[in-house]
C-alpha cells in the first residue's frame, strides 16, 4: 500500500518511523513490537503511515494493512546534522532547515501527521519539525558511566545531548518501567505526564511454530547448554559468565554455554578469557543469529542466563519465558520486578553467585520445571493484547492533549477521549 492511498485528511494521521536493523539487537525487537501495536490502532480514528529507511522492513510491513513509504535520509544529511549538533547551533533552526531541504523530511511533513512515533529513539525525532512520541530505552550513560560504550570518545556528552533534545522537543516519551519513568524525570526534569510507561513484551515472532529449515546444519550445538543472546558489549558481562562456567565445570564437567551476538566490541576480551581458562570446547559462539534461529536456540537451551549490568529491564528474559526456557538474571534496576518469582537472581559483580545459579539450573530438573511454569504464566498475563491496548491509550491521550485547539472532528475527538484514560 502506498502513501498516496492514505488521503482522507479529515481523519488524523499517525506515523511510525522505522530506521533500525536486525543486528542492532533489542532496538530492532522493540521496533517489531511497536509495529504490531501501531497496526492495531483503530482505522476509524486514524490514518496510519509507516516510513522506513531500509528494504529489510518490507517483508515485515507486508503483514499489515497500513500505508508505507520508503525514505532515505542519506549520509550527507546525517553528517550535516551531526556537525550542527556538535557546533551547538540552535535546534529550532535545524528543524526549520531540515523541513525545507531534506527530501525525507518533506515526504513525512506533507502528510500533516498529528503524531510521529520513533521506537528507536532516533535523533530525527527532534531534528524534524514534527510532533513526536519517542521511546527512551535506557539512561545507563548516567547510571553506569563506568562502561566505555556509553562514556568514551565523547559518547557520554553525545548521549546526554541526545536525550535532553528528546525531552525538550517531544510530545511524549515511552519508557519500559516505573523506574524508567523516575530516571527520566530526575535526569531531565520532564513532567511525568509526558513519560508513558509501556513495559516490554516478547516480540510476536518469538512464538512462531514454523520449523527452522537447515538449523542443525548451521549450528553444531551441544545436547545441553546455557544460552546467552547478547552483543559483546562490556556491560553485557560475558567475562564473569565465562569465569562462572570455569567454576561450575569443577563439579559439572559437561557444562556448556552458547553465546549469540555480533563478534565485535568486547569480543576479543571474551575470546582471550575463554582461551586462558581452557574453555574452547565448552563455549560455543555463533555471532549474529537471525530471529528464526534465536527462537530455536531458546527452545533447545537448558536455560538462559543474563548477567547484564544495564536496565531498567530487558527483552531476552521475556523471550525466554515465552518459550518455556528457565532463566537467571541480574538483580539490578527493574529486572527483579520484571521477572518476579519466575527467575533466579544474582549479583552480576559476583562470579560465585552467577556460578551458583548456573549450577542449580544445570542440575535441578524440578527447579527448571517450576521456573518454566511461572515464566509462562507471567508472560501470558502481560502479552501483546495488553501491550497494544496500553499503546492505543497512550497515542489517543497524546493526540487529544496535543491538538486541543485543532480541528479534530467531534466524533473522532469523542472516540479518542473515551479511549485515552489509562
Amino acid at each position: 500500500m502506498s502513501a498516496a492511498e492514505s488521503s482522507d485528511t479529515s481523519i488524523p494521521l499517525i506515523g511510525l518511523l522505522l530506521t533500525t536493523r536486525p543486528e542492532i539487537g533489542g532496538s530492532f525487537q522493540y521496533s517489531l513490537t511497536i509495529l504490531e501495536a501501531f497496526a492495531s490502532l483503530p482505522l476509524g480514528s486514524y490514518r496510519l503511515l509507516v516510513a522506513y529507511s531500509d528494504p529489510l522492513w518490507e517483508p515485515y510491513l507486508s503483514r499489515y494493512s497500513v500505508a508505507t513509504v520508503r525514505i532515505n535520509f542519506g549520509l550527507l544529511s546525517r553528517v550535516g546534522t551531526f556537525c550542527w549538533r556538535e557546533a551547538g547551533l540552535p535546534m529550532q533552526w535545524l528543524r526549520k532547515i531540515t523541513a525545507l531541504v531534506l527530501p525525507a523530511a518533506r515526504i513525512m511533513g506533507r502528510q500533516q501527521g498529528k503524531l510521529w512515533i520513533y521506537p528507536s529513539q532516533d535523533g530525527w525525532s527532534y531534528q524534524l519539525d514534527l510532533p513526536a512520541l519517542v521511546a527512551v530505552h535506557d539512561l545507563m550513560h548516567r547510571y553506569e558511566r563506568r562502561f566505555p560504550e556509553v562514556s568514551v570518545w565523547g559518547l557520554w556528552r553525545e548521549r546526554e545531548r541526545h536525550y535532553r533534545n528528546i525531552c525538550s522537543w517531544s510530545k511524549g516519551t515511552l519508557v519500559d518501567s516505573q523506574l524508567g519513568q523516575e530516571q527520566l524525570h530526575e535526569s531531565y526534569g520532564i513532567g511525568k505526564d509526558k513519560i508513558h510507561i509501556l513495559p516490554f513484551i516478547a516480540p510476536d515472532y518469538i512464538l512462531s511454530t514454523v520449523k527452522v529449515a537447515g538449523f542443525d546444519t548451521r549450528y553444531n550445538l551441544p545436547k545441553k547448554f546455557i544460552f546467552y543472546p547478547a552483543q559483546f558489549w562490556t556491560h553485557k558481562n560475558h567475562l564473569r559468565l565465562i569465569k562462572a562456567l570455569a567454576v561450575v565445570r569443577k563439579d559439572c564437567p559437561d557444562a556448556r554455554i552458547v553465546l549469540a551476538g555480533s563478534k565485535k566490541n568486547a569480543y576479543p576480551e571474551a575470546k582471550r578469557e575463554i582461551d586462558r581458562l581452557g574453555l574452547t570446547d565448552s563455549v560455543h559462539i555463533f555471532g549474529y543469529v537471525p530471529n528464526d534461529d534465536i527462537v530455536e536456540l531458546y527452545r533447545r537451551a537448558r536455560a538462559m542466563m543474563m548477567p547484564t549490568f544495564f536496565g531498567p529491564t530487558n527483552i531476552p528474559p521475556l523471550e525466554a519465558m515465552a518459550l518455556g526456557c528457565p532463566i537467571a538474571v541480574s538483580n539490578v534496576y527493574g529486572m527483579p520486578e520484571q521477572v518476579g518469582d519466575a527467575a533466579l537472581l544474582f549479583d552480576p559483580e559476583s562470579v560465585e553467585e552467577i556460578a551458583d545459579c548456573m549450577r542449580r539450573l544445570w542440575l535441578d530438573d524440578k527447579l527448571c520445571s517450576e521456573l518454566i511454569k511461572k515464566g509462562l504464566a507471567r508472560v501470558s498475563a502481560k502479552g501483546a493484547e495488553q501491550f497494544n491496548e496500553r499503546f492505543r491509550r497512550i497515542v489517543a491521550y497524546i493526540v487529544i492533549q496535543s491538538n486541543e485547539n485543532e480541528d479534530l472532528s467531534a466524533s473522532i475527538r469523542s472516540n479518542l477521549k473515551s479511549t485515552y484514560k489509562y
